[in-house]
């Protein structure tokens, strides 16, 4: 793409809207960056972008600024179908997101990893088996490194290992992996895409341009997954952590199989990696797959599968203080990575939970307790429709906290010892933190200040 002297509108002055200015402008691009908050510090934006020939509007957008628009690129956390958006598709102007912008750009094969749960960890898995092998790779995307800051130093020969968010996979046109994965898609995000439907259709998105030369790879115990193997355009590779495969990857007892050409071997038993739970089983089978796939040889990723320890805020012991074992495991931000959490837990756990309201249900969360779960301790805007939901289910030890101080010294008070503290909060951050990194971080310092 030749941008070189058009005008083109980036939406959003966080992160990813500034590496994205960064990108445009040093291939030359007229770039105005806009955001909706009339009170931004348009100064600082553009000492963090770096080139005072950008222009920056904050606040209601000006019509007039529409002319000679070429494109407009949104960052991921700015709803596709708002009436701001509409009008430049009303106006055929192209709607990129970061991905789209950064494969644009950036030359190196890609392997691409995306599903509701398991996709920090099973890309940051995959980046680190590929830097073991070639000696470099790019891990970027919805792990926090944005795609278009890596994308001017990424070459022909250069690794991208990239985790896709459904936000990010709703402005895709040419993005094309050659290796890709859909861990799992259970509900999340619905007030955002609106039906599971939908939510489905944009994970399903990061294999649409693939061609039956490319890998994609998929839970073979998810259902949805499972189906969408019958219309995938690219060969498929399963993993299984409940049955024996003919073909792909499986758990059998403690012990992980490689399936292929009518042959099964066993290649690694579990209690070798550092990583706890089946989930994180899952994560590794669909890492080994897919770095098998990319060619780097079963000895290798093995001896990197063994050497990796696990994501930040995610099921991260931090300590223990009076003989109670405390985990972070702020980054389940959805039932469903929640119910990860507390499987992972090997003892009686008290639950700190509740945030932000995404417009999801907790049923099986609350059911997934099953004796294990002493107390649940709940914050934020979702606190009273979590109660409501395990009252339903007849878990009535509940435990409303108005600040997350007091939901950590009331865990500290009802944790007996030998037992443990898991921050898993089946919700979003927002409204208390700025995401769940922060709200993992405040959960480590309160832990290490009760010592």
């Amino acid at each position: 793409m030749d941008i070189r002297g058009k005008k083109v509108v980036v939406m959003g002055a966080g992160k990813s809207g500034v590496a994205a200015a960064r990108l445009l402008l040093y291939h030359g691009a007229d770039v105005v960056i806009y955001d909706e908050n009339e009170n931004l510090d348009k100064a600082a934006l553009l000492e963090k972008v770096g080139d005072t020939a950008c222009r920056c509007i904050a606040g209601a957008w000006p019509e007039a600024e529409m002319k000679g628009v070429s494109l407009l690129v949104m960052s991921p956390g700015i709803p596709v179908d708002t009436p701001f958006v509409e009008s430049f598709r009303a106006n055929n102007i192209p709607v990129y997101g970061e991905i789209e912008l950064a494969y644009t750009f950036a030359k190196g094969p890609v392997i691409a990893i995306t599903g509701t749960n398991g996709k920090t960890t099973t890309t940051a898995l995959t980046g680190k088996i590929a830097e073991d092998y070639f000696g470099k790779a790019f891990v970027v995307g919805n792990i926090g490194n944005p795609y278009t800051e890596a994308a001017i130093s990424i070459g022909e020969k250069d690794v991208v290992v990239a985790e896709v968010s459904s936000f990010q996979l709703e402005t895709i046109h040419r993005f094309h992996p050659k290796v890709s994965a859909i861990l799992n898609i259970t509900p999340d995000h619905l007030n955002r895409h609106h039906t599971m439907e939908n939510y489905i259709a944009c994970k399903e998105a990061v294999a649409q341009n693939q061609t039956p030369e490319d890998l994609c790879v998929l839970n073979y115990e998810d259902e949805t997954t499972r189906a969408f193997a019958k219309k995938c355009p690219a060969k498929v590779c399963f993993f299984s952590s409940a049955r024996e495969l003919e073909e792909g990857l499986y758990l059998k007892e403690d012990d992980i199989y490689l399936a292929e050409n009518g042959t099964s071997q066993k290649i690694m038993n579990i209690h070798e990696m550092k990583l706890l739970g089946i989930h994180n089983v899952e994560n590794v089978m669909a890492a080994i797959a897919m770095t098998r796939g990319f060619g780097i040889p079963l000895e290798s990723i093995l001896k990197s599968v063994k050497e990796f320890n696990a994501v930040e805020h995610r099921i991260e012991y931090v300590d223990t203080v009076d003989g109670v074992d405390y985990y972070n495991d702020s980054k389940g931000t959805n039932p469903d990575a929640a119910i990860k959490g507390i499987q992972a837990m090997n003892r009686k756990t008290v639950l700190i939970g509740g945030g932000y309201d995404k417009d999801s249900t907790y049923d099986e969360w609350i059911e997934s307790f099953e004796g294990k779960v002493t107390y649940l301790i709940l914050i934020g805007q979702t606190r009273e429709k979590i109660e409501a939901c395990a009252k339903a289910h007849g878990f009535t030890s509940t435990i409303l906290a108005d600040s997350f101080e007091e939901a950590m010294e009331i865990a500290k008070e009802k944790a007996l010892p030998g037992e443990a503290v898991l921050l898993s909060p089946a919700c979003a951050s927002w409204g208390m933190f700025p995401n769940y990194e922060v709200r993992g971080q405040r959960f480590k310092e309160l832990v290490r200040a009760m010592k």
